[in-house]
C-alpha cells in the first residue's frame, strides 16, 4: 500500500449513537470505516493497512488487552498505529490509571473527551490516518533501501568484491563477509582496523599507512594494492580502492571503499617477471609470448574501462531521452488541436485570401513542429515504428538517386555491398530517412569536396553492454572530411547539439539515429579524427534469411485508402483531454461522420451498456484509470465485432506490444484520420 490509497478506520463503541455519529463524521470526510463488535473481533480485523483505530473507553472496561498490546508490540520497525480513545467526562480517581494502562497496551493513544465538537473528532482523526500515511510511505521507502541494499550486495558478490567502512573518528572498521575472506577471514570472525592493519605485510605495512594518511590529510581517493598475512600464514594480494566521506561540517570522517583479491594477477605478473629475466636472452619467442598475455590483461582492462564509458553514457542519454519524450509527447497533444482546427479553417477560406495564406502558414509551421516531435521520439526511442523484414543493400541502392542529389558535384558518393546480406526487421522509412541523415551530415563536413563511402555488410557482436551478442547488419557511411575531436564526438549524440550555424540545424539528427537504433534493438557507433574524417555505423539485429543483393527486396507498401467512407458511421471518440476530443469530433463531423464524445473509458462502456449505436471505437492510449488498451478489451466483451482504434504516440508500451490494434500516430491530420476509419467501417477494402 503506498501513501495514497485508500485504508479503514475500525471502530470499537458498544453505544450505538456514539458509533453513528463517528460513522457519520467520517464519511462527511470520506474516510473508509468499519465497525467492530468487540475486542476479539477487532483483533481479528487488525492488519497493517488498517489507518486508525477508534475505540469508545467503556468498550475496554474489564477487557483483557493483553491479545491488543502482543499484537502492537508485534508490529514491524515501521509501523505504530494510532489509537483514538474516546473517553467519557469524569473527575474520578481511576481516569489516570486508566489511561496510562491504555497507553502502556497501545502505545500511540490519543485521548477525546466526550461530548466532543465535530471539528475536533475530524481534526485528531484526520492527523491520525494522516501519520499512518506517512508510515506507509516510510515503510516503501525501507523496503526501496532494502531492494537496493541487496541487488547492491550481489553485484558486490558477483564481481567478488568485498565491501568496507572505516569510521575516522573511532577507527571502527565495517566489512562485509566478502571482505573478510579476502583478508582470511569468516563471516563471524573478528575483524578490527587494528587487525587489518596487523595483517598487512610488514614490507607493505608503511606505504600502506602512509597511502591512508595522504588519503585523509588531501581529500583524494584511497587506492594501494599490498600483500596481508592470513591467519593461517599464507600471503594474499589485495586491491584497495577507497573515497572519503565529509560529515555536516565538511570534515573527514569516514573512507568507503571495496577490496579485491589480486593475488592469481600478482603471481601471473610475478611469474612473468621472473621467466623474463632468467630466459629474454635465451628464448626470445618464450619472450614475446608472455609479453603479449601481457597486452591482452592491458587490454582486457582497456575493453572494461571503455565498456564503463560506454555504459554511462548510455544512461546519460536514457535519462535525457525519458525527459525528451514526455516533453515530445505532451507537444503532440497541443499540436493535435492546433493542425485539427487550422485543417478546417483552411477549409473555409479561399486559400487566395489573406487569411487563407496566414492559415496555411501556419498549418505548415504546425506541421513542422509535428515533425520535430517526431525526432524527440525518436531519440527518446517512443516513436511508433512500422517494422517489416527489409533487404538493407537493395534499401541502399534504391536510394542512389536521392543520395545523389542531396551531395553537391564536388563529392563523389560511393555505394559498396557484401553479397548475401541477411534480411533486417526495421521500419524502412525510419532507415532510410537515417542514411540520408548520415550522408547529408558527411556532406556537410566536406566543404571543399571529397568522397562519400556508403558499406553494407555482416558483424557479429560477442555483447559489449550497448549491443546484444549475435548476427547484425552494418550500414557504415565514412567521409574523408574535417572529423570531429574527442570533445565533440562525445556530444554528437546528445539532442540539440550542432556544431553547425544558426538556421542549419537542429542538433537532433544523429540524436534521432541513435534512438532509432537502440528502438530496433541496435546501435549507432561513431568514430572520428580531425583531419581526417568520420566513420558512422549503423548495427541492425539480422534475421537469419539472407537473399543476395541483386535480388531486390522491397518493404512492403502502404495500400491504405484515402476514400471516404461509403457509409455514415457513428464513431465514439474517447480521450481525456477536451482539446483532442473536441479537435478530432470537428474532423470527423467535417467528414459527414456522426460522433459521441466520452472523456474516460469508464464513461464510453456506459455508452457502450446502453445500447446506443457505435461503429466505430476511437480512443486514446493514455488516460487515467483505463488506457485506451483496457478500454478496447473490455468493449469487445460488450461487442465483440466493434472496431477499435487506438491514437497513441507511444511505440515500446508492453501494453502496446501485446494489443492487436490499428494505431493512429498523433499529431494526425484529417486524411490520416480518414483512412484509418475508412479501413474500420470497410475492413475489407
Amino acid at each position: 500500500m503506498s501513501g495514497t490509497d485508500p485504508c479503514p478506520v475500525l471502530l470499537l463503541t458498544p453505544s450505538g449513537r456514539d458509533f453513528a455519529v463517528a460513522q457519520a463524521l467520517l464519511e462527511a470526510t470520506r474516510i473508509e470505516s468499519a465497525a467492530c463488535a468487540d475486542v476479539r473481533q477487532l483483533r481479528a480485523k487488525l492488519k497493517d493497512d488498517v489507518c486508525c483505530v477508534i475505540v469508545a473507553d467503556e468498550a475496554l472496561n474489564g477487557v483483557d488487552l493483553a491479545v491488543l498490546a502482543e499484537w502492537v508490540s508485534a508490529q514491524p520497525p515501521w509501523s505504530d498505529l494510532p489509537f483514538v480513545i474516546l473517553t467519557r467526562r469524569t473527575g474520578g480517581a481511576d481516569r489516570r490509571p486508566m489511561a496510562e494502562r491504555l497507553t502502556q497496551a497501545l502505545g500511540n493513544v490519543t485521548f477525546i473527551e466526550r461530548p466532543f465538537h465535530p471539528t475536533t473528532f475530524v481534526s485528531v482523526v484526520e492527523t491520525a490516518v494522516r501519520g499512518r500515511r506517512r508510515q506507509f510511505e516510510a515503510r516503501a521507502r525501507i523496503r526501496e533501501l532494502h531492494e537496493g541494499e541487496a541487488r547492491l550486495r550481489t553485484a558486490l558478490t558477483a564481481g567478488q568484491l568485498g565491501s568496507w567502512n572505516l569510521d575516522l573518528t573511532t577507527s571502527t572498521l565495517a566489512a562485509s563477509t566478502t571482505c573478510k575472506a579476502i583478508f582470511g577471514r569468516g563471516e563471524h570472525d573478528s575483524f578490527t582496523y587494528e587487525e587489518l592493519r596487523a595483517s598487512v605485510h610488514p614490507d607493505d605495512r608503511a606505504r600502506m599507512q602512509e597511502a591512508v594518511r595522504h588519503s585523509i590529510e588531501s581529500g583524494c581517493d584511497y587506492a594501494i594494492e599490498y600483500r596481508n598475512v592470513w591467519p593461517n600464514g599464507t600471503v594474499h594480494w589485495v586491491d584497495i580502492r577507497a573515497r572519503i566521506v565529509r560529515d555536516e561540517q565538511n570534515h573527514i570522517s569516514q573512507l568507503v571503499g571495496v577490496s579485491s583479491d589480486i593475488t592469481s594477477r600478482k603471481t601471473s605478473e610475478d611469474q612473468l617477471r621472473r621467466i623474463n629475466e632468467s630466459l629474454e636472452v635465451k628464448v626470445l619467442e618464450r619472450t614475446a609470448q608472455l609479453e603479449h598475455a601481457h597486452q591482452t590483461v592491458l587490454d582486457e582492462i582497456s575493453q572494461r574501462e571503455h565498456t564503463e564509458k560506454l555504459l554511462r553514457q548510455v544512461q546519460k542519454l536514457e535519462m535525457i531521452g525519458q525527459l525528451t519524450g514526455g516533453i515530445a509527447h505532451d507537444f503532440n497533444n497541443l499540436l493535435m488541436a492546433i493542425m485539427a482546427n487550422l485543417e478546417l479553417v483552411r477549409k473555409d477560406v479561399p486559400p487566395q485570401e489573406r487569411v487563407g495564406r496566414l492559415v496555411e502558414g501556419a498549418l505548415r509551421g504546425a506541421q513542422r513542429g509535428a515533425a520535430l516531435t517526431q525526432r524527440l521520439l525518436a531519440f527518446a526511442r517512443q516513436q511508433v515504428l512500422k517494422v517489416e523484414p527489409v533487404q538493407m543493400s537493395a534499401l541502399v541502392y534504391g536510394m542512389t538517386d536521392l543520395l545523389e542529389r542531396s551531395i553537391s558535384s564536388m563529392v563523389h558518393l560511393s555505394i559498396d555491398t557484401v553479397d548475401d546480406v541477411p534480411y533486417t526487421m526495421v521500419d524502412a522509412n525510419q532507415v532510410e530517412l537515417a542514411i540520408l541523415n548520415l550522408v547529408v551530415n558527411a556532406r556537410d563536413a566536406l566543404p571543399d569536396g571529397g568522397t562519400i563511402n556508403i558499406n553494407v555488410d555482416t558483424a557479429r557482436s560477442s555483447g559489449d553492454g550497448e549491443l546484444a551478442e549475435g548476427d547484425y547488419v552494418r550500414v557504415t557511411v565514412s567521409d574523408n572530411g574535417t572529423g570531429m575531436d574527442a570533445a565533440t564526438l562525445a556530444k554528437a549524440t546528445e539532442p540539440f547539439f550542432t556544431t553547425k550555424e544558426v538556421g542549419k540545424g537542429t542538433g537532433l539528427g544523429l540524436s534521432m539515429i541513435h534512438g532509432l537504433a537502440r528502438q530496433l534493438q541496435g546501435a549507432l557507433r561513431l568514430e572520428s579524427t580531425i583531419g581526417k574524417g568520420t566513420c558512422a555505423s549503423l548495427w541492425l539485429p539480422a534475421t537469419g534469411d539472407k537473399v543476395a543483393h541483386a535480388e531486390v527486396g522491397e518493404h512492403l507498401p502502404d495500400d491504405a485508402s484515402t476514400d471516404a467512407p461509403s457509409m455514415r458511421a457513428t464513431i465514439l471518440v474517447v480521450d481525456d483531454d477536451p482539446l483532442i476530443a473536441t479537435s478530432t469530433s470537428y474532423l470527423l463531423q467535417d467528414l459527414g461522420q456522426v460522433v459521441i464524445e466520452a472523456n474516460s473509458g469508464e464513461a464510453a462502456l456506459e455508452i457502450l451498456r446502453s445500447g446506443t449505436r457505435v461503429d466505430v471505437l476511437l480512443t486514446d492510449f493514455s488516460m487515467p484509470r483505463m488506457t485506451g488498451v483496457e478500454l478496447a478489451i473490455a468493449a469487445r466483451a460488450l461487442r465483440p465485432a466493434l472496431p477499435v482504434i487506438l491514437a497513441t504516440g507511444y511505440a515500446e508500451l508492453p501494453e502496446l506490444a501485446e494489443a492487436d490494434l490499428p494505431r493512429l500516430r498523433k499529431p494526425y491530420q484529417q486524411s490520416q484520420l480518414l483512412t484509418e476509419i475508412s479501413k474500420a467501417v470497410s475492413p475489407g477494402r
